[in-house]
């Protein structure tokens, strides 16, 4: 029987797609296959002599240093996972299996690069995290916070930017950034002028470092902000922002891999923040009146509600003033009903000039308004609205073909003097309003002021 030709052990472990490691006590490579150069980037003359630590990806050397301890004190790690930085600067994750041999005084480990399955975890984790928060999360700002822990998960870049772009000012908008500006004054205008002109417009992504900013545009970055990387935030039909995340010179370079992974991510920013506007302009609908833009009556009733309860509590007053146009009716059969909503328009901006930011003005339907005045002193006040009121209303009105006058009358109703619920001084307040409406209309012919109009002891006033 012939005797079996000895090859070397070198010639097999060259052609695994996985590498073999073999590392020292203190962690310089002593021997690394030839796969390294696919996994690493690497040639194994170029690793070997080196220690494993500079190739460890800046956010995983701590970790990576306990596991050591961990194998070298005899536990095997068979799937432990880190990152390590290739020649190019990208991120490779690795699975290591790896154990000490403590009769040769080496760590033994092979190492199978496992990035393609993380890039694929990543971007699922990312769609659950992102449709978690767009489906949990009540507001925009909570949004963007957990859509910053996904990217600084991913990317570990902790300063981050949202940017809105407006396109009526033609501007950009932070509603959210964790950047430290303050670290480098002038760069809040660079990154306005990037974002708008490079991402924004154009429509493209955007990845540069600090010698590109330098060359670029002349301008010197600081070390904590050294590498940038910016993609759109768009829809079919238009760009409206973009992501931007920036990291420090000793991480390594963003990739192609980072930018492919934040575009991704954009893109469901953009499907979330869209719902949200959908979700926020639907709750605005049923808040607010579509002619006016003022609460409507369900809103209107919600403060009142939530005002009382602050009055009954704090021992103060309020008031509730309720308007009705006299004669709109005409007003639509003189001029048409575009000249009757431009008038209701009017009348909703020249009451809310007439008030306070903490008080509340109201279209009810048709041309019935209702104001809301809270914490009032004395009853002087309410009057001295009142008659502010009067006074701003029965101003001419001049739209296109039309110029006319219209007066109103109020009626007024005090907590707790008239009732301590919102229907009793809703009710009261109608009430007054009628009954001055009806004394008013009887003594005259047409939309006109009558004469010594004031506040009456049913706290009544008539335009």
């Amino acid at each position: 029987m012939k005797a079996t030709a000895q090859v070397p052990l070198e010639n097999f472990t060259d052609l695994l797609l996985d590498a073999i490691c073999v590392v020292d006590r203190d962690g310089n490579f002593l021997y690394v296959s030839a796969a390294s150069e696919k996994i690493f980037g690497y040639r194994p003359d170029e690793m070997i002599g080196r220690n494993m630590i500079t190739f460890i990806h800046p956010g995983d050397r701590k970790r990576t240093l306990n596991a050591v301890n961990e194998i070298m004190a005899g536990e095997p790690k068979p799937h432990f996972e880190n990152r390590y930085v290739r020649k190019d600067g990208s991120t490779a994750h690795i699975m290591w299996s790896a154990r000490w041999s403590e009769s040769d005084r080496v760590r033994v480990a092979v190492a199978r690069d496992v990035t393609e399955r993380k890039h694929a975890e990543s971007l699922q984790a990312a769609i659950y995290a992102i449709s978690d928060a767009a489906n949990i999360l009540g507001d925009l700002e909570g949004l963007f916070q957990r859509i910053h822990q996904v990217v600084d998960d991913l990317l570990c870049a902790t300063n981050f930017v949202v940017a809105v772009y407006d396109a009526q000012m033609q501007g950009l908008d932070f509603p959210y950034q964790a950047h430290p500006f303050r670290s480098a004054p002038h760069v809040e205008a660079l990154i306005s002028s990037l974002l708008t002109d490079r991402v924004i417009h154009a429509g493209q992504s955007l990845l540069l470092t600090s010698d590109d900013l330098l060359s670029q545009f002349n301008e010197p970055i600081s070390p904590d902000i050294a590498n940038w990387l910016a993609v759109p935030i768009k829809s079919q039909n238009e760009v409206f922002g973009a992501l931007l995340v920036l990291s420090s010179a000793d991480h390594m370079r963003f990739s192609e891999q980072d930018m492919e992974l934040l575009q991704f991510v954009a893109a469901q920013v953009a499907t979330a923040m869209e719902r949200k506007k959908i979700v926020l302009r639907l709750e605005h609908m049923a808040q607010y009146d579509q002619l006016t833009d003022l609460p409507n009556r369900t809103l209107f009733l919600d403060r009142l509600q939530t005002a009382l309860r602050k009055a009954h509590r704090s021992r103060t007053r309020l008031a509730v003033l309720y308007l009705d146009l006299d004669k709109f009716k005409q007003v639509n059969d003189t001029y048409g009903h575009i000249v009757g909503d431009r008038l209701l328009q009017e009348v909703a901006r020249r009451l809310t000039g007439c008030i306070r930011e903490s008080d509340t003005v109201s279209r009810l339907g048709g041309d019935e308004f209702v104001v809301l005045l809270e914490n009032i002193r004395q009853s002087g006040d309410v009057e001295r609205v009142a008659g502010k009121i009067h006074l701003a209303l029965s101003a001419r009105y001049d739209f296109p073909g039309a110029s006319f006058q219209i007066f109103t009358s109020i009626g007024t109703a005090l907590y707790p003097d008239n009732g301590t619920s919102e229907l009793e001084l809703m009710s009261y307040a109608d009430n007054a309003m009628y009954k001055t409406k009806k004394m008013s209309l009887s003594a005259e012919d047409g939309p006109r002021p009558p004469e010594g109009a004031g506040i009456t002891d049913q706290a009544l006033i008539r335009g």
